[in-house]
């Protein structure tokens, strides 16, 4: 076997206090089953007044919409809900992700509805309050008809605009492209229809602002967005419209590996692999998008970038200070100057660092193919905890069943204490369930009874895919809170961020 490759996990306090108390996560294991979650909730509060900070360092003010798709949680929700109105709002792309927020206590002026919207999303969200997030002019057309069909009152709404284009500065004739197309979102070509169309429906609707949302982490291409919203808003106010809010979107990312090093060797070695320089780092070679062409790596690696030294409020704060290309100023320094809201919807960063996935190990075994190589199989499946679907790598965390310490001098060839290479299988009876393609290295063989903990989950990975096929059963979800030197907790559904009489959060 190879030195090993690890690629180690992100863990911030107190999610590595949570994962140093073994006996109790076994506890919830054996009382609640196999796979599970567990929500760390102060986390998110503790996230959302770290976005608050590089509000306040750029003397902005706005609204911090939690993008409810990345995780199903009540309890993630109620706890945000709990915060202050004005600071925190829910972003929602469905009806039922609406019909949620407001049953956990967001009021109807905090909701952002987003995504695709069918005539039953839009009408609650009229009629509760919130604001629209229009993707184009049809959807506007529908909107205005339910307002004024059904007696409802003025909505606000902010324009989703897609299709960035800027000044050449190679040579001044002509435009480029500068985001990438989106099937949400109106052209900015076609913007003056759009105005024409919020000019028709002025008493229907109220334009309060512009919105972008970019799938990219390219810091350029959002400072110019932003920059051109900030133009086009000045656009709006000499046809009478007064938007006043750039929504940003999300998209400000988490590091989930904490050593840069690590995460440069897997990559590297992973190119090698692919033009068979070394062992394979994959199940049957799988390459991540890479491939072997005459001696050469080609392709794209479709992996999420596992260490990012600036993410989640981080990555904000960097956007704000970026200089944009056609005023030259910080976008931080025009949204003050034009006294304009910033608003964003952060959904795998506002939750970093609140959950883990737990999984019991129930078998290992030789794989019979690659020396050295294991089998591990768990009691969750790739749909219980979906890091690849999203192309996140890191090692989950072993919590040995009782003392690590010891090694009971198994066959296999790995004692106890050996680093070892594994491959993570779920419970389904097929060939693609694999919680991971690539061979993970864990610090000791695992047994039968241990417990994998799959960390920093609660964005996207812990319950986007989840479903019951072959009746195994999905994850439930548990909520904890540290108590003194313990832990407590209560089903998802059952959290509610109040006090009870005797003091203890309930």
């Amino acid at each position: 076997m190879d030195v090993p490759l690890y690629l180690r996990p992100r863990v911030e306090p107190p999610l590595a206090s949570l994962l140093g108390a073994a006996p109790f996560l076994h506890s919830l294991v054996d009382a609640l089953g196999s796979p599970l979650n567990v929500l760390l909730l102060e986390t998110v509060a503790e996230n959302a007044a770290r976005f608050r900070a590089v509000y306040r360092r750029h003397r902005l003010t706005g609204r911090i919409y939690f993008a409810h798709k990345a995780n199903r949680s009540s309890a993630l929700v109620r706890r945000l809900a709990a915060e202050d109105p004005a600071a925190v709002g829910i972003d929602v792309a469905s009806l039922e992700e609406l019909r949620h927020a407001l049953g956990c206590g967001f009021t109807g002026d905090r909701v952002m509805a987003t995504g695709p919207k069918d005539a039953e999303f839009l009408w609650l969200a009229a009629r509760v309050g919130a604001t629209v997030n229009l993707d184009s002019p049809g959807e506007l057309d529908r909107l205005a008809g339910l307002v004024r069909g059904h007696g409802l009152g003025r909505v606000r709404v902010l324009a989703r605009l897609s299709g960035f284009e800027s000044a050449d500065g190679k040579n001044g004739a002509g435009t480029r492209l500068l985001s990438r197309r989106s099937r949400f979102g109106t052209p900015v070509r076609d913007a003056d229809a759009l105005w024409a169309a919020l000019e028709r429906h002025a008493d229907a609707v109220e334009l309060v602002g512009l919105a972008y949302h970019l799938d990219t982490t390219g810091l350029e291409e959002k400072a110019r967005a932003l920059e051109q919203c900030v133009l086009l808003m000045d656009a709006c106010r000499r046809r009478g419209l007064a938007p006043r809010a750039v929504d940003i979107g999300g998209g400000f990312g988490v590091g989930y590996v904490a050593d840069a090093g690590e995460w440069q060797r897997w990559t590297t070695a992973l190119s090698e692999a692919v033009l068979g320089g070394r062992p394979p780092l994959t199940w049957r070679g799988h390459g991540y998008g890479l491939r072997n062409e005459g001696g050469t790596v080609r392709g794209t690696m479709a992996l999420y970038p596992g260490h990012r030294p600036h993410a989640g409020p981080g990555y904000l704060d960097e956007l704000l200070s970026l200089p944009a290309p056609v005023l030259g100023r910080e976008p931080g320094t025009l949204l003050l100057e034009h006294l304009h809201d910033l608003h964003i919807e952060p959904g795998r960063s506002l939750v970093d660092q609140c959950g883990l996935s737990l999984a019991r190990v129930l078998d290992v075994r030789s794989t019979g193919e690659e020396p050295g190589a294991h089998l591990v199989r768990l009691g969750m499946n790739a749909g219980d905890v979906s890091l690849e679907e999203h192309g996140v790598l890191m090692d989950p965390v072993l919590l040995p069943r009782g003392d690590a310490r010891q090694d009971d001098g198994r066959e296999g060839g790995e004692g106890a204490g050996a680093p070892v290479g594994v491959h993570l299988v779920g419970n389904l009876c097929l060939e693609a369930d694999l919680i991971t393609r690539r061979l993970v290295f864990l610090p000791r063989l695992p047994r039968a009874g241990d417990v994998l903990a799959f960390v920093n989950t609660a964005g996207y990975a812990m319950d986007f895919h989840a479903h019951q096929a072959q009746r195994q059963p999905s994850a439930r979800t548990v909520a904890v809170e540290r108590e003194g030197d313990s832990w407590r907790w209560c089903p998802d559904e059952d959290y509610w961020p109040i006090t009870h009489p005797g003091g203890t959060p309930a």
